[in-house]
């Protein structure tokens, strides 16, 4: 949900951080695609990664990498998908987008797939047409720009003073008139939110002294700005697996074949 070159260039300050604070060296990476993380794990290319809810899931089963941390966002330690439309689509509810074009992200992403195919299912609402954008602004842009209907994005309830957080604002300094011409239509239940996902055997002296770290920068000024900047993250709670269980319920709910995402 973030351009790659704005985590490569904030990236570096927190690299730093954690070098001089673990003595360790890191190397990092901004794979294409949500299952180039997975796979980066499968081939011992990744110790440690910051990765969506559903990748995670993937990771665990066929890696056994687990997750530690979960970020925050606006104070919560979840989040939730969305489905939007052009204002001038007709489409009011789920239902109506039966027949219509319709756009998700990702194949591994939770809110700009996974979930918005749970709520198309439950409707009975089957699109004419699905393509897969890739990224989040990239949904939005097609449906403001008439290329689609209808698609699937992350959600974030507005800030206090009524600006809007959720994917539409990845476009606005290109479509300042997005609110008026995109709509939301449903918001998904939550999902639990990114975690700190952490290679099978790796060291338990690198994983706690990694979490340490990371704890302490989020907590200067400049770590909060940087990690704000990234990921919209505000703080880290600790996290177990057993955070994502009701995700794996939904997945299973929805009859996905997880293995063939994984090449």
């Amino acid at each position: 949900s973030v351009d790659a070159e704005t985590i490569t260039t904030n990236s570096v300050h927190f690299l730093k951080f954690l070098e001089k604070e673990t003595g360790f060296s890191f190397k990092s990476g901004v794979p294409a695609n949500y299952i180039a993380v997975v796979e980066a794990f499968g081939s011992n290319r990744a110790d440690i990664a910051v990765m969506n809810s559903f990748g995670y899931i993937m990771t665990n089963k066929k890696y056994g990498a687990e997750a530690k941390l979960r970020v925050l966002r606006y104070g919560e330690p979840h989040y939730r998908g969305q489905i939007i439309a052009h204002v001038d689509s007709g489409i009011k509810t789920i239902k109506d987008i039966d027949g219509k074009r319709f756009a998700f992200t990702d194949p591994s992403s939770t809110s700009g797939y996974m979930f918005a195919k749970k709520l198309l299912k439950e409707a009975s609402a089957i699109p004419s047409n699905t393509t897969f954008a890739q990224k989040h602004d990239n949904v939005v842009t097609m449906v403001y720009q008439g290329q689609v209907d209808a698609g699937a994005t992350y959600y974030s309830p507005a800030s206090k003073d009524g600006k809007i957080r959720d994917a539409r604002a990845r476009v606005k300094t290109q479509f300042p008139d997005v609110e008026d011409k995109v709509k939301i239509i449903e918001i998904t239940e939550k999902i639990p939110n990114d975690p700190f996902v952490f290679r099978k055997d790796l060291p338990e002296e690198i994983v706690s002294k990694f979490i340490v770290a990371v704890k302490k920068y989020l907590g200067t000024t400049e770590g909060k700005k940087i990690f704000k900047t990234i990921y919209s993250v505000e703080g880290l709670i600790d996290a177990s697996d057993a955070d994502y269980d009701g995700l794996r319920s939904m997945i299973e709910s929805i009859d996905l074949d997880t293995e063939s995402l994984i090449k």
